[in-house]
């Protein structure tokens, strides 16, 4: 497969920014996306060239690093897929790519492809623990949780904090994320002493973090490579209307 890509090219968070061209020639259709990029930057560096520059690491969807817009759509074409495990059989010979890294004032370039998602970080260490007893895990046997919030908990457990959320979302609101965390602890016995607390701490975060408001438009979850439901976001609302009736602290 031969490939035109038009690829975001930025020296750091204050240059300016610009979309550059690059022939992507002998693609394989069985190469993954970034395995794609690789090849591209192979050819960069022997032309003495400075290789594009993005976030990976595992390549398996779960770590969440492969944070690329193509062709407008987050992680690309296909549903349920993050870009590590998006391959260029999903594409045509001689297409045309757009690739640009996420677009949100909260995510900061910081250079070509990569940003900057610590404000990610940030709301999961506003409120993402439990307080659990020091000495010798407790028999799970002894804990009874019903099969449905142990389905939906570990429904939204499966977030990897990609960002894919934010980048599809017209308002840039990071609420998808912040309810997918707040609802896999909340739904657990585990995660009741904080349950309120966590959701006001988190929700205030976010806020700080400045990501948009979220209005439900719905293209977070059908942007999600773990397909999360928007569902938690009506918990996260629920709990952080509670804790703030109750005057909850912090």
């Amino acid at each position: 497969m031969n490939l035109t890509l038009h690829v975001w090219r930025q020296a750091g968070p204050d240059a300016p920014g610009k979309m550059v061209i690059y022939e992507a020639t002998g693609v394989s259709p069985e190469m993954s996306f970034l395995e794609m990029l690789d090849v591209v930057n192979e050819g960069l560096t022997e032309r003495g060239e400075v290789p594009i520059a993005f976030d990976h690491d595992c390549r398996e969807g779960i770590c969440g690093s492969c944070s690329l817009m193509i062709n407008g759509v987050a992680h690309g074409p296909m549903r349920g897929t993050a870009t590590c495990q998006l391959h260029m059989r999903s594409f045509k010979d001689g297409d045309t790519i757009y690739i640009e890294p996420w677009r949100a004032r909260a995510f900061r370039v910081i250079k070509d492809l990569a940003v900057d998602r610590s404000p990610l970080d940030r709301i999961i260490q506003a409120g993402g623990f439990i307080t659990a007893p020091t000495g010798s895990a407790q028999d799970a046997n002894n804990i009874l949780v019903a099969k449905e919030s142990v389905d939906d908990a570990m429904d939204a457990a499966a977030c990897i904090g990609c960002g894919a959320c934010v980048a599809a979302c017209p308002n840039a609101s990071a609420s998808l994320f912040t309810a997918a965390k707040i609802t896999h602890l909340g739904l657990l016995p585990q995660g009741q002493s904080e349950r309120y607390r966590r959701a006001l701490k988190m929700v205030q975060q976010m806020e700080l973090e400045e990501f948009g408001s979220c209005t439900l438009h719905g293209e977070c979850q059908e942007a999600c490579p773990k397909e999360i439901s928007i569902d938690t976001i009506t918990r996260m609302n629920r709990d952080f209307l509670r804790a703030s009736l109750l005057g909850t602290r912090p």
